[in-house]
């Protein structure tokens, strides 16, 4: 089973795509926005689950990093 939510590889122009579940939540520029999209999705604690690989993946870069591809 694959986490609910992804943080996909960073963008071209920086920031990446994040979505729970297959719905887009929005693209996030650090871990601030990220965890503010999770908090809107109704997980109040999200910067507790942000390296939980149950329910987040980070894919095509290293977690936490934000900045161009």
């Amino acid at each position: 089973m694959s986490a609910p939510i992804v943080v996909h590889r960073p963008s071209p122009t920086g920031g990446r795509r994040v979505t729970a579940s297959g719905e887009i939540l929005g693209l996030a520029y650090d871990d601030h926005d990220l965890i503010e999209f999770l908090r809107r999705a109704g997980l109040p604690d999200g910067e507790r689950i942000l390296d939980d690989p149950q329910w987040v993946e980070w894919r095509g870069g290293r977690a936490h990093q934000y900045q161009a591809a």
